[in-house]
């Protein structure tokens, strides 16, 4: 399986890294057949036509179904720039729809290299089988991100106490926001900041976790919500 957003007029062009693995390691040559994926919710079956500039003629598209609920997940970036990358590649395998990251008062890093993200995910689609791209941002700060309008209900994770659960608040939602805080939580300026822009202040659980934990736990427990509506409608 490999990975193009560079379709036309019937014909898909690999990109230099997916095309060396096309042709220099799994040994792919013109003429033959390979399954192609373009992110956004199609999986093409391609005929190799030039080696050299690893073009592939379009024979069939299968349009994958309609997936089911929204996830955008807003995670400050840990100060190991490994854990981020290990975050965005177990989000990605649960399906996560879109990926912020958030600058926070407490951030320990603040700079994140986006094409390196990019990477991580392709390469997860293709071990999952999840094969829809998710939205991986530029960061931006607290501020910022909590003025920007979205569609679907925002919810801001934290240690405090007066939180509710996260998986009975979403319940029956079909489109949500989750911001995950540095290691040193969110400050108390910011948390009063979240809920006075209508963002709900929710619970992970009684441990407390670190960032790109959290950002799994909040990950797998949308997926469960959403896998328990699209059963309900079943």
């Amino acid at each position: 399986m490999f990975y193009s957003e560079t379709i036309d007029n019937g014909v898909c062009t690999l990109t230099a890294d997916e095309a060396r693995h096309c042709l220099n390691v799994m040994r792919h040559g013109k003429g033959d057949t390979v399954k192609v994926f373009n992110g956004a919710g199609k999986v093409l079956t391609a005929r190799i036509i030039d080696t050299k500039k690893c073009l592939l003629e379009i024979i069939d598209e299968q349009e994958l179904p309609k997936k089911h609920g929204f996830l955008h997940v807003a995670i400050a970036p840990t100060k190991n720039a490994d854990r981020m990358e290990w975050f965005v590649e177990k989000a990605v395998e649960t399906g996560v729809d879109a990926i912020t990251p958030l600058i926070c008062q407490h951030s320990e890093r603040r700079t994140l290299k986006i094409e390196r993200l990019e990477k991580t995910a392709i390469a997860a689609m293709k071990q999952s089988l999840n094969l829809i791209k998710p939205e991986i941002n530029s960061p931006v700060s607290f501020e910022e991100f909590i003025g920007k309008q979205f569609e679907g209900q925002k919810y801001i994770a934290h240690c405090g106490e007066k939180t509710r659960s996260f998986a009975n608040e979403i319940a029956s939602k079909q489109s949500v926001v989750i911001m995950i805080g540095p290691e040193g939580d969110f400050s108390e300026q910011e948390i009063q900041q979240a809920m006075a822009a209508a963002c709900l202040p929710v619970s992970l659980g009684n441990s407390r976790l670190r960032t790109e934990t959290a950002g799994i736990v909040a990950c797998v427990i949308a997926a469960q919500c959403f896998m328990k509506q699209l059963s309900v409608k079943q």
